[in-house]
């Protein structure tokens, strides 16, 4: 498990932490959710819904969630974990928060919830992010064409655990 760069902390969210998380949602990502969206998958996955903090504040977040379903990498009928959202505020950015975020969580999807695999959907354009899951061990497994609103296609890249 990746320990956060220094000065940072990682920790399972709480309600408390939502406002803060619905904010850097709101202002690093174009999807943003409903608040209940993220109510809901901190009272059913919240062992794999963790945020990174400095002097107290939240700076990043990750959530995810369970589902079952035939496997990416695996085969047959698996449990897989499904990362939902990853966001880190610029100016903590290219520090390690992501890399250990996703390290954390994924440890919960395996340890806490059974996952066999994890998988993701990510930009085709979004670089930085398509090389931290591909030196975390992700694959591209198809392409989604469309898949955002403004019509940007994604990578569903996936790995097992």
């Amino acid at each position: 498990m990746a320990e956060p760069p220094p000065g940072y902390t990682i920790r399972h969210a709480t309600q408390s932490d939502l406002p803060s998380v619905i904010r850097i949602n709101r202002a690093t990502l174009p999807e943003n959710y409903h608040p209940s969206f993220f109510e809901d998958h901190l009272k059913k996955w919240g062992r794999a819904f963790y945020v990174a903090e400095r002097d107290g504040e939240v700076v990043g977040y990750i959530m995810c969630r369970v589902e079952w379903g035939f496997g990416f990498k695996a085969k047959g009928l698996v449990k897989k974990g499904h990362v939902i959202s990853i966001a880190v505020l610029p100016e903590h950015r290219r520090k390690g928060l992501g890399r250990a975020l996703m390290l954390r969580a994924m440890d919960s999807l395996k340890r806490e919830y059974g996952a066999e695999e994890v998988y993701l959907e990510v930009r085709v354009s979004n670089r930085p992010a398509i090389a931290l899951y591909e030196k975390l061990g992700f694959e591209k497994t198809r392409v989604l064409h469309m898949y955002y609103l403004d019509g940007e296609d994604a990578y569903l890249m996936a790995r097992k655990l």
